[in-house]
């Protein structure tokens, strides 16, 4: 912005983007965690796009989009998918696009009431970081709940087995089936005292 006064030419004012201090750190945890592409979608000037993606480390860049605009992009990414696609997203307009995507992800609850309805996930402020804690926490859960199932499936085989054998009674059975339920839960719990267990 050019500012005058008198007809006397007093400089400019430069407007940027201001990139939050975790958002590079951020793309690096989420290549480092397994994700292999990342795409910004965005209605800002392509330039000043292009330069917030180079600083922090975005794959492709779309820029000057309109909203339906984000839908059709969103839709083409879709096809071309070898795996999950997660959009992020806090504006009004972004409320389409988080409820296409296979997992929307709204940043921040001072969001858009729009967004945060559409959304699969809401993180509660707008700290980039958290979005792979919350990756990370997801993926931790996940395992937990496999091997939950295994164990349980095993065990319930096992007594299955016995029992016909003729080995274990069915008080053998009910102590097993309570020690599974149990153990189950513990396992469980290490969600919640597990490293970086907490996005909040």
């Amino acid at each position: 912005v050019y500012v005058a006064a008198d007809n006397v030419y007093l400089g400019c004012l430069i407007i940027a983007d201001e990139v939050k201090p975790d958002a590079a750190e951020t793309m690096a945890a989420l290549k480092s965690s397994g994700v292999k592409r990342t795409v910004m979608l965005t209605g800002d000037n392509p330039s000043a796009a292009k330069t917030v993606a180079d600083q922090i480390g975005i794959d492709e860049v779309q820029a000057g989009l309109l909203p339906n605009d984000k839908v059709d992009a969103v839709e083409k990414l879709m096809q071309e998918k070898q795996g999950s696609l997660v959009f992020v997203g806090d504006g009004i307009n972004d409320a389409p696009v988080l409820a296409r995507a296979d997992v929307g992800i709204a940043m921040g609850a001072l969001g858009s009431d729009a967004a945060i309805e559409a959304a699969d996930i809401v993180l509660m402020d707008d700290k980039p970081s958290k979005l792979a804690t919350a990756i990370r926490i997801s993926r931790r859960t996940l395992r937990i709940v496999h091997q939950n199932i295994i164990f349980a499936i095993a065990v319930k085989l096992i007594v299955l087995i016995l029992s016909a054998l003729g080995i274990a009674d069915m008080w053998a059975a009910v102590f097993a089936d309570v020690g599974v339920s149990i153990l189950a839960i513990l396992n469980a719990m290490r969600v919640l005292y597990g490293k970086g267990s907490s996005i909040s």
